[in-house]
């Protein structure tokens, strides 16, 4: 008992899996404690499985693969745009770009969608570019850190092989660290799927996951909202653990 509660205490799997099963099962006893009587505060297990079942006859699974095909859109422009400029930020010349990239990170949903609605006409691509500028701006932020965080000796071991500085790059911070990116892209992916609910908001007639809780919520119905945030839940815990097992799978030395 001692060991966890005890600060860096190493325990057994077996011990991390009792945990967690606690912690579970104390999540579901205060759904159920909280959804008891005529006026809860969460719907009850029962609603929420209802539901799931109608969003099921509804085709829920199609809206899942609208989102999933929005997400995927984005994320691979997205990774092109950040790679690009993160790579060339070790040229002098495309450093303040890079620097600028980052810290639009702060301008707001609001001013992002006002200045794509001059640009662009299309709602599908609007929807898109709004993902693409948001998680480009985290994930070059990521990706520049990522390139800081190289330490010098191993760009001096590189020069010492006979490697110009092109080849530096090449070897060092492009090969020499696709298991970080995918790493990188992992966690900024979290960013993307959070942002779905705003952004097919945009256009309504596309579907998807956001589409479905905006209308849920219209018609304040709280059993369909939370199965929906449980499907996102799931959903984008199921893409994080795939990308996760990738990187372990294609590159065993990142979990040493």
């Amino acid at each position: 008992m001692k060991k966890i509660i005890t600060p860096f205490e190493v325990i057994s799997k077996n011990s991390r899996w009792i945990i967690s099963a606690c912690w579970i099962l104390f999540i579901l006893s205060i759904w159920f404690i909280a959804s008891i009587g005529e006026r809860h505060l969460f719907p009850s297990p029962n609603q929420v499985l209802n539901g799931l079942s109608e969003l099921y006859k509804e085709g829920l699974v199609v809206h899942i693969f609208s989102s999933l095909y929005l997400c995927l859109t984005a994320i691979i422009i997205a990774i092109v745009i950040s790679l690009a400029i993160s790579y060339f930020s070790t040229v002098p010349v495309v450093k303040p770009i890079a620097k600028t990239i980052s810290k639009l990170r702060y301008l707001p949903l609001t001013g992002i969608t006002f200045y794509l609605s001059i640009l662009i006409n299309d709602a599908r691509s609007m929807q898109i570019w709004v993902l693409v500028v948001f998680m480009s701006t985290y994930l070059t932020t990521s990706l520049l850190s990522m390139v800081n965080a190289i330490p010098q000796e191993e760009f001096d071991h590189a020069r010492s092989l006979g490697c110009n500085r092109w080849e530096v790059l090449w070897e060092v911070v492009i090969k020499g660290r696709i298991d970080f990116v995918i790493d990188v892209v992992r966690q900024n992916l979290a960013i993307v799927w959070m942002m779905l609910v705003t952004v097919e908001s945009i256009l309504v007639a596309a579907g998807g996951l956001g589409f479905l809780i905006k209308n849920s919520d219209k018609f304040m119905n709280h059993g369909r909202i939370i199965a929906l945030q449980i499907v996102i839940l799931v959903v984008g815990l199921f893409i994080d653990f795939t990308l996760d097992y990738l990187r372990k799978a294609f590159f065993r030395y990142s979990k040493i």
